[in-house]
């Protein structure tokens, strides 16, 4: 597939070759693997080094892939049912700050955890699979079947897996099924005041 991504300043490759397929070929991923993905994760930035970001996650075939499934919106479980493996990210909102004994609200948690999840997908590029966050998913079946207590809040659902062909899509999906562009770098900063359009 030709890559329509032009940055328009020099950037390594890594940043704008990552996109978020939904074709995915279904092999299954070994743990290490799997593991690897979550490894880079461990490694992102975090307030006070916090780390607050959580993954709870299937590989397909397993005990626990139905009900992470079941989770998603229809429309996102036409294609995810594809993926190998899928993870649900959580942040956890209290941090316990140091030379304090007592929990306070951790107002970078998700800011943290989407540090986090860039990491993960940025080594699944490197390693040859791909990785797309899905908003579309019930939050609260997600709390209730897996377990999730207070504290936590629920940032995305995690497609990870091999990139197969648009033809594996169901047919709707599939002249979506390239990467995107950006807007162009203009719009997103602004230097020494607040210029935004939009």
């Amino acid at each position: 597939m030709s890559q329509p991504r032009t940055p328009e300043h020099p950037v390594d490759a890594l940043f704008f070759q990552r996109w978020s397929p939904r074709a995915f070929t279904g092999e299954a991923i070994d743990e290490a693997t799997l593991l690897t993905l979550f490894e880079a994760a461990r490694w992102a930035p975090s307030a006070y080094n916090s780390q607050p970001w959580r993954f709870i996650y299937a590989r397909k075939g397993s005990d626990s892939w139905p009900r992470f499934l079941e989770l998603l919106s229809e429309y996102n479980r036409s294609w995810a049912r594809s993926a190998s493996a899928l993870a649900i990210l959580l942040s956890k909102t209290t941090f316990v700050p140091p030379g304090k004994t007592e929990p306070q609200p951790a107002s970078s948690h998700a800011f943290d955890a989407g540090a986090a999840w860039l990491s993960l997908a940025l080594q699944a590029s490197l390693s040859g699979w791909h990785a797309h966050a899905i908003g579309g998913y019930d939050r609260d079946k997600a709390r209730s079947i897996l377990g999730i207590p207070g504290g936590y809040q629920l940032e995305a659902a995690i497609a990870i897996g091999r990139q197969a062909d648009k033809s594996a899509l169901p047919e709707a999906l599939r002249s979506r099924e390239i990467p995107n562009s950006r807007r162009p770098l203009g719009e997103l900063i602004a230097e020494g005041r607040f210029t935004f359009s939009e």
